[in-house]
């Protein structure tokens, strides 16, 4: 497990929608050089639980901290700014746009230059510095002036982490980022989540479970909105309430 302080921490978070309670006193810790992966079925309140602590839903109960200092009344733009970047189950992107310019687009939106009115954005040093910088991260430098609809589902997803990244975080929110793809691809995001955990702290949505187990250096299992699980992957492996909850006595 992690020894540096929690980047970014939430205690006892709960989201409800009239007598719904979707996410249920959740509390978990997130730290640079870790990859925490959240799992659950359908409906566990994975994503909402994202999205409270990326700011775009509020929660009901509960405190998010980041550095120590509660950002949980902070609206999403300031929380990026600060330094939470997430990305979507669902691509995101431009597609008619080239790659460096999606890239560059996030940057911009990171650090507005309202000032800056004669000058055009594609010439801004900034966010093309901050655009270049995030496509080398993910690997996508070769293709940056390669319209993004063009690029592989894969790749897609890159450029998704890359749009982020172009934002300058410290904490990456991923939900779902292997959706759909295929063995290759597969090994291409969970060599790049490697890289980035070393100077970031990334929370993990994900459903394939070969790829979690290989890729988490913590678990927290969900269902019906409340945490019943969270260890070290090979003790989640283990624990029998998840087998029964979540991966099947077999797995």
């Amino acid at each position: 497990m992690a020894e540096s302080p929690a980047l970014l921490r939430a205690h006892a978070l709960t989201r409800r929608f009239g007598g719904l309670t979707a996410v249920d006193q959740v509390s978990i810790d997130l730290h640079v050089g870790e990859v925490h992966a959240v799992i659950g079925t359908n409906g566990a309140g994975k994503s909402t639980l994202i999205n409270m602590l990326s700011g775009e839903l509020p929660a009901s109960s509960g405190r998010i901290e980041l550095d120590g200092r509660d950002i949980g009344t902070w609206p999403q733009p300031k929380r990026s700014r600060a330094g939470i970047g997430r990305s979507y189950q669902r691509t995101t992107i431009f597609p008619s746009f080239s790659v460096l310019e999606n890239c560059r687009l996030s940057a911009q939106a990171a650090q507005p230059r309202a000032w800056a009115v004669w000058q055009a954005a594609q010439a801004c040093a900034h966010s093309v510095g901050a655009a270049r910088e995030a496509l080398a991260a993910a690997g996508l430098a070769d293709h940056a002036m390669r319209p993004a609809g063009l690029l592989s589902h894969g790749g897609q997803r890159q450029l998704e982490i890359a749009m982020c990244l172009a934002t300058r975080p410290r904490v990456l929110l991923l939900d779902e980022p292997l959706a759909g793809m295929g063995a290759e691809e597969t090994e291409r995001m969970l060599a790049l989540l490697a890289e980035l955990k070393r100077s970031h702290a990334l929370l993990l949505v994900e459903h394939d479970m070969d790829a979690v187990f290989r890729i988490a250096d913590r678990i927290t299992v969900m269902v019906n909105g409340a945490v019943i699980a969270s260890d070290a992957p090979q003790r989640i492996r283990t624990n029998p309430d998840v087998q029964v909850a979540y991966l099947g006595e077999a797995h």
